[in-house]
Formats: C-alpha cells, sequence, structure tokens
C-alpha cells in the first residue's frame, strides 16, 4: 500500500501541469536562472530554464547581458585605434581578432603586406587557435568531472602566452600587430619558444586524448548530448568547428583565402552529428592541423631570401608608425607619425566586408567609410553570437546537466555576444 502512494505521489510531481477543481491547470514547473552568477556559464551569462524536475522544457538566454556598445566605440576611434578594442571580442584567441581588422582595413585602402608578414601572421593566427581549443576542450573535460586534463594542457597555453609578450609584451588581450605588418620583427627568444612548443605538444595532446576520446564517463556525458544537424546548423548561420561538426566542411582559409593560406597543405576535420563529442573531436583534429600549418609557415619564412627574408611590415606610411629615430631626425617621419597619432588620416569612401576563419568560426568584419578619418559605420559578425541564439533549441528537452556540457562544447565567449 505504501509504495502504492509513492508511486503516485511521483507521478503526481513529475507532470508538467495539475488539474484544478474549475477545470483550468496549475503549472508545475520550476524556473532556475542558470547563470549571471554560476562558475558553469563561463562569464557573464544568463538563462532561464523552464524545468520539470531535471528535465529541461525551455530556455530563454539574454544575448547582450554586459552591453559595451563596442561597434559604436570602434566607429569613433582612427582605425589604429580599433585594435585594442577587437581584443575584447574572443579573449581566448585575442590575435586572431586583431590581424582580422588588419587584414580588412589593408584590404580596403589597398595595402599589400610582404610574404614573410603573412607567414609570421599564420604562425601568430594558428598559435592562438590552439590556445583557443586548449581552452575550449580542456574546460569540456572540467565540467563533466575530470580536472586532470585541464592541468595538462594548461601549461602550454602559457607557454603560447609566453610567446605573445616576448613578440608584443602582452598575454591576454594583445594587441598584437599593426595595420601593414608587426611592431617589431620576432626575437630570437620567441623562436626559440615557438620551437619548443611544436616539440613538446604534441606528447602531452596525444595524453589528453588518451584520457578523454574513449572516457565512457566522457562519452556518455557528450554523445547525443547538444547536436544539431548540417542543415539547422546552416539555417542558423553557424560556421567554424560547430559546423564542421555537423558535417559541413566550410572554412574561410579554404573558402576565400587571405594570409596566404592557399600555399599550406591541410586537412578539414568534419563530424557527423553535431553533438557536443563531435564539437570536442573537431577542435582535437585542429589542433595536430595548426601544428602542421605552424611548422609549414616556418620552413617558407627560412626559403626567404634577401630583403624579402628580413621585412615584417609593409611599405605604409599613412598607417604605419616610422621608426622612432626617424621621427627624431627626418621631418617627413615627423609629419607621419603626427598624422597617425592625432588621427587625421583620411580614408577612401567604401564599403567592404571581409572575415576570416576565427578559432570559433567565421569573424567578419563590415566596415563602412564616408572618406573621414574613421568608420562610418562597423558592424563585427561574432560566431559566438549567432551560437547563442540556438542554445535553447539544441539544450530543450534535455537535462539540466547537458545545458552546461552544451554551453561547453559551443565555447560560448561572452566577449562576442555584445558589440
Amino acid at each position: 500500500m505504501g509504495k502504492d502512494k509513492l508511486k503516485k505521489k511521483s507521478h503526481k510531481n513529475s507532470s508538467k501541469n495539475i488539474a484544478l477543481p474549475d477545470g483550468s491547470l496549475e503549472k508545475n514547473t520550476t524556473t532556475l536562472n542558470l547563470g549571471p552568477t554560476h562558475p558553469a556559464t563561463h562569464g557573464v551569462f544568463q538563462n532561464i530554464l523552464e524545468m520539470d524536475g531535471e528535465k529541461i522544457m525551455k530556455a530563454t538566454p539574454t544575448v547582450g547581458y554586459i552591453h559595451r556598445a563596442f561597434e559604436k566605440i570602434a566607429e569613433r576611434k582612427p582605425l589604429y585605434q580599433v585594435t585594442p578594442l577587437t581584443d575584447r571580442l574572443n579573449y581566448c584567441s585575442a590575435p586572431l581578432n586583431n590581424l582580422g581588422w588588419h587584414m580588412t582595413v589593408e584590404k580596403f585602402v589597398g595595402i599589400e603586406v610582404p610574404k614573410r608578414v603573412a607567414y609570421l601572421r599564420v604562425i601568430i593566427m594558428e598559435l592562438a587557435r590552439v590556445s583557443d581549443h586548449i581552452v575550449c576542450n580542456s574546460i569540456m573535460g572540467v565540467d563533466t568531472g575530470a580536472f586532470t586534463g585541464f592541468l595538462y594542457m594548461m601549461k602550454y597555453r602559457e607557454l603560447i602566452y609566453e610567446i605573445y609578450e616576448e613578440i608584443c609584451g602582452s598575454r591576454l588581450t594583445t594587441n598584437i600587430g599593426r595595420i601593414g605588418g608587426f611592431e617589431r620583427d620576432f626575437p630570437e627568444v620567441a623562436w626559440t619558444k615557438i620551437h619548443k612548443f611544436l616539440r613538446e605538444f604534441p606528447d602531452v595532446l596525444r595524453e589528453f586524448e588518451n584520457l578523454f576520446m574513449r572516457n565512457r564517463i566522457f562519452m556518455d556525458r557528450t554523445q547525443g548530448v547538444g547536436g544539431i544537424t548540417a542543415e539547422r546548423a546552416l539555417n542558423y548561420g553557424f560556421t567554424g568547428p560547430n559546423l564542421r561538426a555537423a558535417g559541413v566542411d566550410y572554412d574561410v582559409r579554404v573558402a576565400k583565402p587571405y594570409s596566404r593560406y592557399e600555399e599550406f597543405e591541410f586537412d578539414i576535420p568534419v563530424g557527423k552529428t553535431g553533438d557536443c563529442y563531435d564539437r570536442f573531436l573537431v577542435r582535437d583534429q585542429e589542433m595536430w592541423q595548426s601544428l602542421s600549418i605552424i611548422q609549414q609557415a616556418i620552413d617558407k619564412i627560412g626559403q626567404l631570401e634577401g630583403e624579402e627574408a628580413t621585412k615584417y611590415h609593409a611599405d605604409a606610411p599613412d598607417f604605419y608608425l616610422p621608426k622612432k629615430q626617424d621621427v627624431y631626425t627626418k621631418m617627413e617621419a615627423l609629419i607621419f607619425h603626427f598624422k597617425i597619432i592625432m588621427g587625421e588620416v583620411d580614408i577612401p569612401k567604401g564599403e567592404i566586408f571581409n572575415s576570416i576563419e576565427a578559432a570559433n568560426g567565421e569573424l567578419g568584419f563590415h566596415f563602412i567609410s564616408d572618406g573621414g578619418r574613421s568608420a562610418y559605420r562597423l558592424h563585427f559578425r561574432r560566431p559566438c553570437f549567432i551560437y547563442y541564439q540556438a542554445y535553447p533549441e539544441l539544450v530543450e528537452g534535455q537535462m539540466l546537466s547537458d545545458a552546461i556540457i552544451t554551453m561547453s562544447s559551443l565555447n560560448l565567449i561572452a566577449g562576442e555576444l555584445d558589440a
């Protein structure tokens, strides 16, 4: 008799609605705020979940929670001063944002950079891609209860940050590079650390794979969770690893090559189901491809001869600051320095959209000029802004624990949501 009562009570509590005497239905779900003050939301995210026990019936994300007005600030800056703002998009791979912006401006004003600059940029961009994927995949491990892999991988994200630091003096928000190239050439210590990374990281990555790829707990937590079909992913506008995990082999580096990517040989990892596990695998394989690309870029730099073998910036006096010694001794250099610093360089009228393959997907820059000294209109296509809008579809009908790992696998970065 007691068991029958227990069963009836359990069935009553798990139902979504309760019938009242007047025939109306009483709501019997729970509203749960998943974030913003929750460590698993990875930053400033608010998700309002309608829960039936542990099951998610409805999810309502708040897009634009921190309201930074990033694009409006950028419209009031000279073009070279926009670079520190792009750092704050996906701050896990800031150099990709920086160099993407520089290449957009160069394409718009007609600056052609030397081969060596293009190859140096490829090295930095691929290091940034690896750094971003290290964070995403290791945090997926943490969110499923496995902390060890995170500790293994963070040591080498730290080494990547040391490489940034040797090149530009910064680590997280790098402000790396300039319109036309780099502020200075890579020092010898940076090359030493790059070679160290290429030599040591493969063994660590293999060990990380051994911890997760065939781990039954990790597989149970990620396979069949947060999946999306190729058709739905395309309809939303997915790009990058999240789209490739759904089976679409779109990569901007191949579809619209930039920075001489057409000269490199690499594969595009593609998944099948678009679930959390496939996203993990795609990012894992992309790290191997990035290591190959970095080595190819180093080899190509070694094959350059003469003046090409030493150049680290283009001849672009309207945008690239002259050497300080020239500013002190040459009138022309002093004039260009003054014009650039004071933001007195007029740019041509026109409109451009340019994009790169950032670590999280296609990062685009829509730039409109009315001939003034800053952008008339500026819009940034941030991949996370698109992924987050699909988040309700991915988690509704799943368990609360699945909401965390799904967010992790999409690699949602709060800085890309608000612009």
